[in-house]
């Protein structure tokens, strides 16, 4: 294998240096802006009309921000400064003050805290900077000949911890940092985008390597002290701060390895040579003649995978070698020989994984040709975790892992699976689109296979009927409040129309219909009630509520009806809202205007035209009684997991947005382990369904799904993904054996 670009004759530290002097010049630079764009954002959030409960908690942290804002900007700009000046002290001495969640020492929580937002923060940040973070890492490690230490401030996690620790130090919440978390990411993501392409213009107009040319550079025993274990009184979180993080950095390493294993091969050898992007011409004929065996072939691994034995399957891998070994006995390019050697150990390992059905590793088998095809075309096939190929391969691959052999023969998503297969050995020539067209199909065929049960089916509308009444009675409320802003309403009404008719008009809205005669009626006894509680100075007025009175106590009891309210419960209630009537009715304070009541009812009548889209619950409540409320019976084969009061990590949280319907799991639940497959979510996300093969069903909100991932609940049955498996796998064999890349 053909040696990386030869290390400087002395590590080049001067040229980091000024890197990060340049990067710490561009983040104080940019602090100001960060400043005004949270400060737009919190402004924003205090003019937001809410529960009287949120705006104040909007307009204190706007506060809290105007007053601290120029201590956390000076104290970052310190930090800065005192962190680069850090960075130029010898090895041995102390590197920074920062705590990091690898040290052999104890955490507090608030440093827990701290590392967890700082690891959010870099994390998106990275994100939209792309493969430019990871290649300024490889340029910075191979100027100074060893890995950049864990505080660089090359690294963005570190500054991004800086951030947070000031924001602390400043006098400012955690929760206000959490608050502003969305324009502080965009901020840093945009920042690294113009950072990081000034870095590497700095790099390359001192001639330093490309990133695609530098080999992976070995750990030094001499200089680099080993990980240390952690002590057996580490606080928990320190090992389970940031799941995501650590199994994003854990896949990236697997394809960066593979990359520059790859990266001599593809090159033809030379260190500053390009790779090559196109297989060899005797290759390709050799390819192309072998088409109108394809059949037959295709054939000879349905026969010899169709009994689906231990036996069929060695065979079946022999067979995949043999054929790997024809092709690279045709190929002349050392690029093309180490293509062929690394797709033929991922589908040796695809073969090997016995949780996937034999009958669907036969079909998988038979994409060995098309992904090579794919991979001579496009060497980021390797290294690119998102590429359509991959992603194609992993979600079929997570949706047959609960299933055996019994029921995987003749199913419904065998039958798609093979079709996916066949259309795109069909088109050889067209590359990843063939690829991201099947994902495409394939994600359309989740969406409806997984819900094709009738008993799911019902359960899917009712679950989704609630999750729009929970937003629908948000929505009401806010209109309500901003309706009643200026009226003289009683404060026990306005409870009322808030806390509990809110939710009635959402029910009926629901049920019956935003038009529909009975949420109008209900619509008009809410205008009718704040009339029924103002004062009436004139004797026809009184005369006039007097008459009103029991329809409109009717209509009341039979919206607190429909919403499940007891009848005890509803008799205290009227109870109140009577007084209430009765004590308006005698008192001297200024009545409404009649105007003013004639376009409260015309705007109640039309209060969805007025409402705003983007009200959503943070979590709908979730009970067997309100799925009963909505239904009127209850659901056979159905288990609701309510609401729980456990803290979730907020990065827990959004894993679980994420997760992909069509994936299995093992859910602990009541002492008893069952096999689960992850089968729907709400429009909003903050309902979702798991089924069994079986037929139960298990319905659980945003944060108890959450808490169930973070206590080991809930266990995903395939976070890492087939091909990346297989990536590993493929990577293990060949750094025991290199000279198989060019055998």
């Amino acid at each position: 294998m053909a040696s990386p670009p030869p290390p400087p004759a002395a590590p080049a530290t001067g040229l980091v240096r000024q890197a990060r002097q340049q990067l710490v010049q561009d983040l104080r630079q940019a602090l100001p802006d960060m400043a005004a764009r949270m400060g737009a954002f919190l402004e924003q959030l205090a003019d937001q009309v809410g529960t009287q409960r949120e705006m104040q908690a909007h307009r204190a942290a706007l506060e809290r921000w105007r007053a601290q804002r120029a201590a956390w900007l000076a104290a970052c700009g310190k930090a800065l400064e005192a962190a680069l000046a850090a960075s130029s002290l010898p090895a041995a001495a102390p590197r920074s003050s920062i705590t990091h969640i690898d040290a052999f020492e104890l955490l507090s929580d608030d440093a827990i805290e701290n590392q967890i937002q700082a690891a959010r923060l870099a994390l998106a940040a990275d994100e939209l900077a792309g493969s430019s973070v990871e290649a300024l890492r490889l340029r910075s490690q191979w100027l100074q000949q060893q890995e950049l230490a864990a505080d660089d401030l090359l690294r963005p996690e570190t500054f991004c911890e800086l951030l947070v620790e000031q924001w602390r130090l400043s006098g400012l919440t955690r929760s206000d940092l959490h608050g502003v978390t969305a324009p502080l990411q965009s901020a840093l993501g945009e920042l690294l985008q113009a950072a990081y392409a000034a870095l590497h213009a700095l790099y390359d107009s001192e001639g330093v390597p490309q990133s695609e040319e530098l080999a992976v550079l070995r750990r030094n025993p001499d200089t680099i002290q080993p990980s240390l274990p952690m002590p057996m009184d580490q606080p928990k979180a320190a090992a389970t701060a940031h799941p995501l993080l650590r199994a994003r950095h854990r896949a990236q390493e697997v394809v960066q390895q593979l990359r520059h294993m790859l990266a001599p091969a593809r090159s033809g050898g030379a260190p500053g040579a390009a790779a090559t992007s196109q297989a060899s011409p005797s290759l390709l004929q050799a390819m192309a003649e072998q088409a109108p065996a394809e059949a037959s072939w295709q054939s000879q691994l349905s026969t010899l995978g169709s009994a689906g034995g231990p036996a069929e399957i060695s065979q079946l891998a022999r067979a995949l070698r043999q054929r790997s070994n024809g092709w690279k006995q045709q190929a002349s390019a050392p690029g093309d020989r180490a293509a062929i050697e690394v797709v033929a150990l991922m589908f040796q390992s695809i073969l090997a994984q016995d949780r996937i059905p034999p009958s669907i590793r036969v079909w998988f088998a038979r994409l060995q040709l098309p992904v090579l095809r794919v991979a001579l075309a496009e060497p980021d096939f390797f290294s690119n975790l998102q590429h359509p190929t991959r992603l194609l391969i992993d979600r079929m691959g997570a949706c047959v892992l609960g299933f055996d052999a019994t029921n995987m023969a003749g199913s419904v998503l065998e039958t798609e699976i093979s079709r996916i297969v066949q259309t795109i050995e069909q088109f050889p020539e067209t590359g990843q689109r063939v690829f991201q067209l099947a994902h495409e199909e394939f994600e359309k065929f989740l969406a409806g296979y997984l819900t094709q049960e009738q008993s799911k089916a019902r359960i899917i509308s009712v679950v989704q009927q609630m999750e729009e009444k929970e937003t629908l009675t948000i929505q009401y409320t806010i209109e309500l409040r901003r309706l009643l802003q200026d009226m003289p309403v009683r404060i026990e009404l306005r409870n009322f129309l808030f806390r509990d008719w809110a939710e009635v008009l959402a029910l009926s809205a629901v049920r019956m219909g935003a038009t529909h005669a009975q949420t109008l009626a209900f619509k008009q006894a809410a205008s009718d009630l704040v009339w029924a509680g103002s004062a009436k100075p004139t004797r026809e007025q009184r005369a006039q509520l007097i008459r009103s009175l029991p329809q409109l106590l009717q209509c009341l009891r039979e919206g607190l009806t429909l919403v499940g309210m007891s009848a005890s419960v509803q008799a205290e209630q009227l109870k109140r809202l009577t007084d209430t009537l009765a004590e308006a009715f005698i008192a001297k304070t200024a009545a409404i205007a009649p105007e003013d009541l004639e376009a409260l009812a015309r705007r109640l009548s039309h209060l969805e035209d007025f409402m705003a889209s983007d009200a959503v619950p943070d979590d709908t409540p979730l009970s067997p009684e309100n799925i009963e409320t909505l239904l009127g019976i209850e659901i056979a084969g159905l288990q609701v997991l309510g609401n729980t009061t456990q803290p979730v990590d907020p990065t827990l949280l959004e894993w679980a947005r994420t997760l992909q319907p069509g994936s299995w799991f093992t859910l602990d639940h009541n002492d008893a382990s069952v096999q689960v497959q992850y089968a729907w979510h709400s429009n909003q996300r903050q309902l979702h369904l798991f089924a069994t093969l079986g037929g139960q069903c298990y319905l659980l909100p945003l944060q108890r799904l959450a808490s169930y991932l973070q206590s080991g609940l809930l266990v995903w049955h395939d976070a890492e993904g087939v091909t990346l498996r297989a990536t590993r796998d493929a990577l293990e064999k060949l750094e025991a054996n290199p000279e198989r890349l060019q055998a």
